[in-house]
């Protein structure tokens, strides 16, 4: 099967062509045919797209919605300037996976969209009102475009944490605000969590049940997931993606005495606080330079910049509180995994991350940290470490694509 994976933002979309089956899942043979990213819909977008193999093609071309930018990829991709084995028209795509944001209590499990899953998307929005509309933008032009002889499919971000125990998940708010309208943790980045826990046990060859690791994915946005027995059993991001660690421009874990003390000395509205706290923090608001861990690295080693070597740090000093926190909760891990665009390729904050956790029975190879960027995939520890430390670089797309498939073919999911 070839399954279209989208990923749709406000004013973006992002897509891979995956081609993917049972048996090429089990064999772990997927293949990649495809991807490309449009940014800035609305005007002057910006367009990258590629085939597997060939050079990026990027313009410049004025896309006013998301319809009209998938419009634009399906042609190009039955185009001759692609040229992907396999697609000479659309009805070589055969199905269509969908990236979810917040599925709330209401989907545990990825699910074939219909006219009632697309109804409880929209019920999600006031629990994710930047993410739920685009990636319902992105089904809709889908629906238009493929018409129902293609099936379509939601995998949830929030699925994977579906599984976090009532300590967990619960505020100690009161209990009747849980009841009446869902307040309560629900996690995110679980496509990303549950597919490098997947990965480590590929490596190790441990059983699901047997898993017990602490998945670190550190990126613009970043969370941690405590997973025991193969499960989430907790993780850091909350009823918003804005609770937990340092992240590019938000700002994770505060007083929530903060916001009301803003309102008094700055006159600020909420929406004001809410556009510094998931904006305008971070990273960005802790340097006054820059959202990107890239930068603020470069600008600590050549210009030696106060501020850019503390916000490093406290994005170090919060991860490390979580694993911390976790090794507690679940009385010990075996293994702390990196991934995401800092953790997968950023030597220097997975050393600050580690460093000092010794007594712990954490200790990192140095000429294994070093030599593990641009995808690369392994262990990181010391021989003797009794917690192993890894770099397992993220795949969602293609946990997406094979979610498609089990659930077009009505298969179960083993992980």
């Amino acid at each position: 099967m070839n399954v279209l994976v989208l990923n749709c933002g406000s004013s973006s979309l992002k897509f891979q062509i995956i081609e993917t089956d049972l048996d090429l899942i089990e064999k772990n043979a997927d293949k990649q045919k495809a991807k490309g990213l449009i940014e800035r819909i609305g005007s002057q977008s910006l367009v990258t797209l590629q085939a597997d193999g060939k050079s990026a093609n990027k313009q410049a071309v004025p896309l006013r919605d998301h319809r009209t930018a998938l419009d634009h990829v399906t042609k190009w991709i039955i185009s001759h300037d692609a040229q992907i084995p396999g697609i000479a028209s659309l009805g070589d795509i055969h199905a269509v996976g969908h990236r979810v944001v917040h599925g709330a209590e209401k989907f545990t499990k990825s699910v074939i969209i219909g006219d009632d899953v697309i109804k409880g998307i929209e019920d999600c929005i006031d629990l994710a009102p930047l993410h739920n509309p685009a990636n319902l933008k992105g089904i809709y032009a889908a629906r238009e475009l493929f018409g129902s002889a293609v099936p379509q499919v939601a995998v949830f971000d929030t699925s994977f944490h579906s599984t976090m125990p009532e300590t967990s998940y619960l505020y100690a708010i009161p209990y009747q605000l849980y009841r009446r309208h869902k307040i309560r943790r629900y996690g995110f980045h679980g496509t990303s969590h549950r597919y490098v826990a997947y990965r480590y046990r590929e490596l190790t060859k441990k059983k699901h049940e047997e898993t017990n690791v602490i998945t670190l994915h550190l990126g613009n946005g970043c969370s941690a997931c405590a997973i025991k027995n193969g499960k989430s059993f907790d993780t850091s991001m909350g009823l918003t993606p804005l609770e937990g660690l340092v992240m590019g421009t938000r700002g994770g874990d505060i007083d929530p005495s903060v916001i009301e003390f803003l309102m008094h000395k700055e006159a600020m509205s909420m929406s004001d606080i809410d556009a510094v706290l998931n904006k305008q923090s971070g990273l960005l608001g802790l340097s006054g330079l820059t959202n990107d861990m890239r930068d603020l690295l470069d600008e600590e080693r050549e210009h030696n910049d106060r501020r850019a070597t503390l916000a490093i740090c406290i994005f170090a000093h919060r991860v490390k509180k979580y694993i911390g926190a976790y090794l507690a909760e679940m009385n010990g891990a075996e293994a702390i995994i990196f991934t995401g665009g800092i953790g997968e390729n950023s030597p220097t904050v997975r050393q600050r991350v580690l460093a000092d956790l010794d007594w712990l029975g954490i200790e990192i190879d140095e000429n294994a940290n070093v030599g593990m960027i641009s995808g690369k995939e392994g262990e990181i520890s010391k021989p003797g470490s009794r917690v192993k430390s890894y770099v397992i670089p993220t795949n969602e797309e293609l946990l997406i694509a094979r979610d498609t498939v089990r659930c077009v073919k009505d298969v179960p999911r083993r992980w």
